[in-house]
């Protein structure tokens, strides 16, 4: 169906200024967007919107001469909606691919997509209008919920539970064993890994990203939070919700993590770290076993420091060679000068 600037402002809720008749069929950038195209411009860019050739453009304040523009609080958020409603995913057609491997006691949901090649094992349930593409395993008992897309070579181990609207890249990994050993006088034996993970509605896993099961108890990933590619959950961490974790981050074994949390890029953590609702990690962080992070807090370095020490810290270090120079030259003045001089 046809979408209007008009159509648009309506779903938004946003303030519509120009034409209401404007055809919009996709989305671009404010600098590449030609006719049909809708795009964003924050705050600092609103000087370029009437350089844009886009056909609509979301905007936080103001009216632009010619152009159709809609007012909204939030322009890229706004954004983000509306492409998904512009252009929503290509999902495949449901049904079960003859290549497909399914148990005859499987719960297999109206709608729902099965790929080649895929394996479903016994008491598995699916809900409706999930998708599961070629490759992926499901083991024995894990269960799924409704909307879910599930892409290629996902594996899912045995009892793992996975919630509504989650979206897992290809080639993760849910449920694997935790790294759990004990020491003993013949070297190291394998702790029990028995427990389960359970993830929450609005989830989205990056590629290749893995979460390990519960030794004992379980691995819990709250609802809305999102992890990028190639990142670890150890076992029995507990993530809350709405938290972001970024790429190449690794999470020891019984962390917790609050709501909210913002952790960047190449983030190290200790077991049994304790990081509180709000607080922010910054790249490349490492931090040590059994620290605990505030609320709000935001922290940085290795090892994790609050990042107004590590200022302090990084503008004396900057010093450093001024600070050595001026000693070198006091030294020789005192050589010179002897003892009493």
């Amino acid at each position: 169906m046809k979408k209007t600037a008009k159509d648009l402002a309506e779903f938004l809720g946003g303030r519509l200024h120009g034409s209401g008749s404007e055809s919009v069929e996709s989305v671009a950038d404010l600098e590449n967007a030609g006719p049909g195209d809708l795009c964003y411009a924050e705050a600092q860019f609103l000087d370029r919107v009437l350089a844009s050739r886009a056909s609509c453009v979301l905007v936080s304040e103001g009216r632009f001469p010619d152009r159709t523009t809609i007012e909204v609080p939030n322009p890229k958020a706004a954004f983000a909606r509306a492409a998904a409603w512009i252009s929503p995913p290509r999902r495949p057609r449901p049904g079960v691919d003859p290549t497909a491997i399914v148990a005859s006691d499987a719960e297999i949901g109206a709608d729902v997509f099965v790929g080649a090649h895929v394996v479903v094992e016994s008491e598995v349930v699916v809900g409706a209008s999930t998708v599961i593409h070629p490759g992926c395993h499901l083991g024995a008992g894990c269960r799924i919920g409704k909307g879910t897309t599930v892409y290629p070579n996902v594996v899912i181990y045995p009892g793992a539970e996975v919630g509504d609207r989650v979206v897992l890249h290809a080639g993760v990994v849910i449920g694997s064993d935790g790294f759990g050993y004990v020491r003993d006088e013949d070297g190291y034996v394998k702790f029990p890994q028995v427990g389960r993970v359970e993830i929450g509605d609005d989830v989205e896993i990056g590629a290749n990203s893995t979460v390990d099961r519960g030794a004992l108890g379980a691995t819990v990933i709250g609802s809305g939070t999102k992890i990028d590619n190639l990142c670890h959950v150890g076992h029995n961490v507990r993530i809350g919700s709405r938290t972001v974790i970024a790429a190449q981050t690794g999470i020891s074994g019984s962390v917790t993590i609050g709501d909210d949390v913002v952790i960047a890029g190449q983030v190290g953590i200790a077991d049994h770290v304790r990081i509180d609702t709000g607080a922010v990690v910054g790249a490349q962080c490492g931090i040590p076993s059994g620290k605990r992070i505030r609320a709000g807090e935001v922290f940085w370095g290795t090892p994790a420091r609050p990042l107004k020490d590590v200022k302090v810290q990084q503008a004396y270090l900057s010093r450093l060679p001024r600070m050595a120079e001026r000693l070198a030259n006091l030294e020789k003045k005192v050589e010179e000068t002897g003892p009493g001089g």
